[in-house]
């Protein structure tokens, strides 16, 4: 249980903690900070908790299920009042995804995004190779455009053998 009485900075920065802690349901080693899709958290004049959070494409079905769990862990921390203010634009990237986020995605067999697309058909046209996650070849072959969530692509690496998803440049 939290102290009633915190300081701005002090409950700003226990909400960024529990944040951190909140996973993302669909890749479940990056956490909604790691992923970037928490744009900032403030205190308003009337001291509510804002929480800026952004989703990583219009439709993403996990939207729901991520402010439930920010919702829950922002409670848990007795940090209310707090209210989630989603945020369109700018449009999130996946050139927000932490360092740290990235090293966790390889970690877990994920090849992490390289660089952003200026234009999203360039998505569809001949992929570059991808490192494998889990020996670093880049001899590897997209078998299919989506991989496990629409935000990944299935790859094989041809030298391990080892399929694994790649988390697309948005």
């Amino acid at each position: 249980m939290v102290s009633a009485v915190l300081c701005d900075n002090e409950r700003v920065a226990l909400a960024w903690r529990c944040l951190e802690r909140v996973a993302d349901p669909e890749i479940p080693v990056l956490s909604v900070v790691d992923l970037g899709i928490i744009r900032d958290v403030t205190e308003d004049a009337a001291g509510c908790l804002v929480v800026s959070l952004s989703t990583t494409y219009s439709g993403c079905p996990a939207t729901e299920v991520i402010r439930t769990a920010v919702e829950r862990s922002l409670g848990i921390a007795n940090l209310a009042p707090f209210r989630i203010h989603t945020v369109l634009s700018p449009a999130w990237s996946s050139d927000w995804i932490s360092v740290q986020g990235r090293e966790k995605l390889r970690a877990y067999g994920i090849a992490p995004p390289e660089n952003t697309v200026p234009n999203p058909r360039q998505l569809l046209h001949a992929p570059r190779p991808v490192a494998c996650p889990r020996c670093a070849s880049l001899n590897s072959e997209r078998v299919s455009e989506f991989g496990s969530t629409p935000c990944k692509a299935l790859y094989r690496c041809l030298s391990c053998r080892e399929p694994f998803d790649y988390f697309k440049c948005i």
